[in-house]
């Protein structure tokens, strides 16, 4: 989640997401950087397309089989196909969704194309995920915080480069969420593995060269964000293979998962 204002001088995470996945906003600081990142580490590509069908396949899976039908998406990034309210919409007309970010380029975006149905609701807030207590303080306008709601934290804490400040970012969240609640997460992971280990130089060139600073991080540390909760088959896994049809999937140092607050 950038900054407080748009810099077309260097690469942001949210316009070179966009690039990678075949989207149209971005700029040539961030085609150029995108490209020389995905030079070094080439699976970048796979990545961000295996995060994308993640989500689709997660927010489908809550709405028809778990009867979600609230989502709080934490780090949207810029709209693009079947984005969360399109997707549990189309399921549930009546699903009400917020989403949260607090980078410019994605603000201006998202008032203009996040629009849902009639009978539900959309909403966007501007909000940083370091802020866990405005999030959920905004977000409670849209959303009902006494009946189950789905958290979305796709590719977000990786930009929390303090581990202990990322845990108790997901703790104080998953607090305040009642009982039959989901995390969603994704996170990007250096462990050799799921191919990780190329995730290290490619980071690091990324955050001498772009916006914001990110870091992977290895399972164990991942899965310590689902403490206290129940993890949904398959568990913690590459975000390519959590319930895709098709096991021959590539796998993609990327891990995901769903979690039930019991």
């Amino acid at each position: 989640m950038g900054g407080a204002r748009l810099d077309t001088s260097v690469a942001h995470n949210a316009r070179v997401w966009n690039y990678w996945i075949g989207g149209k906003d971005n700029y040539e600081v961030d085609q150029r950087v995108g490209e020389h990142v995905a030079g070094m580490f080439p699976l970048i590509r796979d990545i961000a397309r295996a995060d994308r069908w993640f989500l689709g396949r997660a927010v489908r899976f809550l709405a028809e089989e778990r009867g979600m039908r609230q989502f709080l998406d934490i780090g949207t990034g810029l709209p693009t196909a079947d984005n969360t309210h399109e997707i549990a919409q189309r399921i549930a007309p009546d699903a009400r969704i917020v989403y949260v970010d607090n980078d410019p380029i994605v603000l201006a975006h998202a008032r203009t194309l996040l629009t849902g149905t009639s009978e539900g609701a959309t909403d966007y807030i501007d909000a940083d995920v370091h802020d866990p207590a405005a999030i959920l303080e905004r977000a409670s306008a849209t959303l009902d915080f006494g009946r189950p709601v789905a958290v979305m934290m796709l590719g977000i804490l990786n930009f929390v480069l303090d581990y202990d400040a990322a845990r108790d970012i997901v703790q104080k969240i998953v607090a305040e969420i009642p009982s039959g609640s989901c995390l969603v997460l994704t996170h990007p992971t250096h462990d050799p593995e799921v191919g990780g280990e190329g995730q290290i130089p490619a980071m690091r060139f990324w955050n001498e060269n772009a916006t914001p600073p990110i870091t992977a991080r290895g399972g164990a540390e991942i899965a310590a964000f689902f403490e206290g909760l129940d993890l949904l088959e398959p568990g913690l896994v590459s975000c390519s293979r959590w319930r895709a049809a098709d096991d021959r999937a590539p796998v993609v140092p990327q891990y995901g998962a769903v979690a039930v607050k019991p």
